[in-house]
């Protein structure tokens, strides 16, 4: 399991990758794409997918009119990282530098003094317009150097970083400039006076590892979820719901975007598969009524140095089993309904949980799930797997708990949620 989790990993250094990397896996099962810009027709039971800015994706087996309502999940494809600038290149007679910005909420020393490379797209010419190409470096070619500690001889006692003087990774020697968009053109296939525009960004090459019960990588914030949702939505059996697949963009700089989890992406598909469904706009928001959402997004397990940053009575181990996330602000959004519910899923699978919150007086960080249920109204759990170094550029989780996070969500896309107007759920 955990291996196919680090070629899933491996084959997405940038959100653009991730969901070309998981629409060839769902390809590989006979999903058909679906063009957002075209009607839609549906063969009952096929499935389908669709994506948007080709950095997010949802997909999904199309239904029978009387389906009882939508299975869903959610996790994201963006990871903390420095997002390269257009005018990529700081040169000067010595050093080729490059110009970026920081994307999202890292751990800024992790990622330095080690071997990064570039990926993202290119926006290159055609004969009648753009179209996007993938652009992926693979091997070492930058670097964000650390300052000796002779020069800076309080380097332990604590840093604070400037992101644009400090965190400026190294790319090529003065006499090489210019070499930086030669390298983007090759990687993309295309001659260099082709691109128009990038969006690019630097990423670790490490790959995973795992060693005495545990798994080390980049990016497992958020895409040990976003794999362990696919591979159960893939193997899930048929039942009497719609089971959706949700992999969005942007959630690590708050998800406002045309592709994020607060766009209208999630609500346009679901509307057009009960359009093609034959259901009316009513019969649609009934089937949502009885709908639910699973939120995955990974959590913050005890760190073996520090236990005092977790509250006493909702401390969360790597190895343990997935994590139900509750905060009383909403920024997780299980409340009594949607947690018994996923306990019950949880329970019918094997698969192990643990409770999480918040220490009352450390802010803890928002996530999908909240965000998502401003478009599209139903029930939601918040859930993640346990993991130590998060938004760190090398992380780490239990080697158990992706096959845990694997087993839930299969039984719970193989399920179908009743619910009837005296608060009875049941899960069939």
């Amino acid at each position: 399991m955990n291996k196919a989790l680090f070629d899933y990993i491996k084959n997405s250094p940038s959100p653009f990758h991730a969901v070309a990397y998981t629409v060839k896996l769902l390809e590989s099962d006979g999903f058909t794409r679906l063009d957002e810009s075209k009607p839609w027709e549906m063969e009952a039971g096929k499935g389908y997918y669709v994506t948007r800015n080709g950095s997010s994706v949802i997909a999904f087996r199309a239904p029978q009119k009387d389906f009882v309502g939508f299975m869903m999940t959610a996790s994201h494809c963006d990871s903390p990282t420095f997002k390269i600038k257009e005018n990529a290149e700081l040169s000067d007679p010595n050093f080729v530098r490059l110009s970026v910005e920081r994307y999202g909420g890292m751990i800024c020393s992790t990622w330095m003094d080690r071997p990064l490379s570039v990926a993202g797209r290119a926006i290159v010419k055609t004969q009648n317009g753009a179209q996007m190409k993938l652009v992926d470096i693979e091997e070492p070619c930058a670097l964000i150097p650390n300052v000796a500690i002779h020069m800076n001889r309080t380097a332990n006692d604590g840093m604070k970083f400037n992101p644009a003087v400090d965190m400026l990774p190294l790319f090529a020697q003065g006499e090489e400039k210019g070499s930086f968009k030669k390298r983007i053109a090759k990687a993309a296939g295309v001659e260099e006076a082709d691109i128009i525009t990038t969006d690019l960004f630097v990423y670790n090459v490490q790959e995973g590892i795992e060693w005495n019960g545990y798994i080390s990588a980049p990016r497992l914030d958020d895409l040990q979820c976003g794999f362990s949702a696919l591979t159960a939505f893939r193997n899930a059996e048929k039942s009497e719901s719609v089971p959706v697949y949700c992999l969005f963009d942007n959630e690590e700089v708050g998800s406002t975007t045309k592709q994020g989890a607060a766009s209208t992406f999630l609500a346009d598909v679901l509307e057009r598969i009960s359009a093609c469904a034959g259901l009316t706009v009513s019969e649609h928001k009934a089937k949502i009524a009885s709908s639910f959402l699973v939120s995955c997004d990974n959590a913050h397990a005890v760190h073996p140095n520090h236990p005092e940053y977790q509250d006493k009575n909702h401390a969360v181990y790597m190895n343990k089993g997935i994590v139900i996330k509750y905060n009383a602000s909403q920024k997780y959004t299980s409340d009594g309904v949607s947690s018994a519910i996923f306990q019950l899923v949880c329970n019918k699978a094997g698969a192990p949980f643990q409770l999480y919150a918040n220490r009352a007086d450390m802010a803890g960080g928002g996530t999908l799930g909240n965000i998502a249920n401003t478009q599209v109204s139903l029930n939601t759990v918040d859930i993640g797997l346990p993991q130590v170094a998060m938004h760190s550029a090398y992380e780490t989780a239990g080697a158990k708990d992706t096959k845990s996070c694997v087993d839930a969500l299969t039984v719970f896309y193989s399920s179908a949620l009743k619910i009837s107007g005296d608060g009875i759920y049941e899960l069939v």
